[in-house]
């Protein structure tokens, strides 16, 4: 399992001056390109899911192709949420698999901007997931979407107030395809590296030279957000398979599409400095481990079993929706004769959960007011996967501690 913690990843990055690509996926073509050319160069990558592609695919058919990808990925790899604007859409990719979040500032005014990112950051962090916040904004060329340069006094104060791990900047670059050579505005990227002194992330990293890579890493960049590209070569190679065969088939259209986007992400990996680097960054990130809450219990004798499976129909309810919590399940025992009825188990995307989770008010409330009075018979413990540590000793949290629904 090579899914790991995305704050060790651009950390490491950021300390060698070198910058992991984050490629938004829209297809099964995208994903496999992508982590077929990361393990050719050998190099640590972002699987990126973004909210304004949406329209495309459905977010929850989508993850568990892009999760099942990074576990069996032997090059480190996260997964990200892109250009996330709301708190509500920020739970829903972490209870889904996303273990990074990029949050889009869509021009707020700084204080509302500090507001939703202060919000973000405490359910993410919560989970164990970084928060890359935004101050300024990336726009295209088209003149209606006009970028807004990212002020250094404000990106300090936004770090400082918003407890954002890393900072998204505009110095230049466009979203989408860029008219003519892109103008970076260097001194400003140098102010804003002086200015916070956390790794910073690229927006619209299309169409720069190998020059302007290199200098951007130099400066603090540990990121760079990709996908313009990967569309242009992926939309070349149809249109090529069309000139050449009017009367293909869909999937005669798409042979080349998965290699040319490929061989794009390869070159990318290159200019910015991450291939080769797959190794080191193993040994210095956190595995992305999930937890299991297993709770074994039986109700008080005045409890009917409609009343005991109305509050596990509750608690699925409820306690699903809190943030970090991947799965619920609420089960009974097959056969009578054994000396607990009843269970849950709940999947955590990792061990910092166990903690938010217990302190939630959702689940404090349920717990309180359902459960704990009907269940005052029980054990939880907390797990972990241990086929999925690799090269770390075996560890189980919790065990054996009496703490009800936690």
């Amino acid at each position: 399992m090579a899914l790991v913690n995305m704050r060790d990843m651009l950390h490491h990055a950021y300390e060698n001056s070198y910058a992991v690509g984050a490629f938004d996926l829209v297809s099964l073509d995208f994903l496999e390109a992508v982590i077929d050319a990361a393990e050719y160069a050998r190099a640590p990558v972002i699987l990126s899911v973004a909210e304004h592609h949406f329209a495309h695919y459905d977010l929850e058919l989508m993850m568990p192709a892009v999760e099942a990808a990074a576990k069996r990925a032997s090059v480190p790899v996260a997964i990200q949420l892109d250009h996330a604007t709301s708190l509500e859409s920020v739970r829903r990719a972490i209870n889904l698999g996303c273990n990074g979040i990029t949050l889009c500032s869509a021009n707020r005014h700084l204080p509302d901007n500090i507001e939703l990112s202060k919000q973000v950051v405490t359910m993410a962090h919560g989970c164990s997931v970084p928060v890359v916040g935004e101050v300024g904004y990336v726009g295209s060329d088209d003149s209606e979407d006009a970028s807004a340069p990212t002020m250094p006094a404000e990106a300090r104060t936004y770090v400082e107030r918003s407890g954002v791990d890393f900072l998204s900047v505009s110095i230049g670059t466009v979203q989408g395809r860029v008219k003519g050579r892109a103008k970076l505005d260097f001194q400003r990227l140098k102010q804003i590296h002086t200015a916070v002194d956390i790794p910073l992330v690229l927006h619209g990293g299309s169409g720069l030279n190998e020059e302007q890579y290199r200098r951007l890493t130099s400066l603090g960049v540990a990121k760079i957000n990709y996908f313009t590209g990967l569309s242009d070569v992926a939309a070349q190679s149809m249109r090529a398979q069309i000139k050449g065969n009017r009367e293909g088939s869909f999937t005669d259209l798409k042979q080349g599409v998965k290699e040319a986007i490929c061989a794009e992400v390869k070159r990318c990996l290159r200019l910015w400095g991450s291939a080769g680097r797959a190794a080191e960054v193993l040994t210095q990130c956190e595995p992305w481990v999930p937890v299991e809450h297993l709770i074994i219990y039986n109700v008080i004798e005045r409890m009917s079993e409609e009343q005991a499976h109305a509050m596990m129909a509750k608690g699925r309810q409820i306690l699903a929706g809190i943030p970090g919590v991947r799965e619920v399940f609420t089960g009974e025992a097959v056969k009578e004769e054994v000396q607990y009825r009843f269970c849950w188990l709940v999947r955590f995307t990792h061990k910092a959960v166990i903690d938010s989770y217990r302190e939630h008010p959702d689940h404090v409330r349920f717990a309180d007011a359902l459960f704990r009075p009907n269940a005052s018979d029980r054990i939880s413990i907390d797990y972990q996967d241990s086929s999925s540590i690799s090269g770390l000793s075996l560890r189980r949290t919790g065990l054996g501690k009496m703490r009800g629904v936690n």
